[in-house]
């Protein structure tokens, strides 16, 4: 036991070690107490309203390319396919930078998230005003 202990108060600092007298850990230089624990709860849950809110306010104020695209990735990750206020916000971003190519990417972003072809038509058809505005064409009227 004797050589238990003096291995631990040997040790490099480095390595987690308890004071049995001061009832503390020795983390490097930094003295925690116990019971402290470093991970974080659940997140919090976001409604649809908010996030819509979040990612038109972000695309409105997105200056540069790789803001954009880092904005899409962001926004396409999530297990949900965008409302149109943001992929107008997004749309305009992209023109904004003049990012042609992201812009047709977009559309191609929510072709992979809806379920069906009826819901992106659906998508189309409401974004059609803003896709005339900025002369965006999806890929399928490019014909790639």
């Amino acid at each position: 036991m004797s050589r238990l202990i003096n291995v631990a108060r040997n040790a490099p600092k480095l390595f987690l070690t308890n004071n049995s007298v001061t009832g503390h850990s020795y983390i490097g230089r930094a003295l925690l107490s116990k019971g402290v624990r470093f991970y974080s709860g659940p997140p919090e849950a976001e409604s649809f309203e908010v996030f819509t809110e979040r990612y038109v306010k972000f695309f409105d104020n997105v200056d540069d390319r790789f803001e954009l695209q880092r904005g899409l990735n962001n926004c396409f990750a999530h297990d949900l396919v965008p409302a149109p206020s943001v992929i107008e916000a997004s749309l305009k971003a992209a023109r904004r930078v003049n990012d042609y190519s992201t812009a047709v990417r977009i559309f191609e972003g929510i072709k992979y998230k809806v379920d069906n072809e009826g819901i992106y038509n659906q998508y189309l058809e409401e974004l059609k005003p803003v896709k005339d505005e900025l002369g965006i064409l999806t890929k399928e009227e490019l014909g790639l």
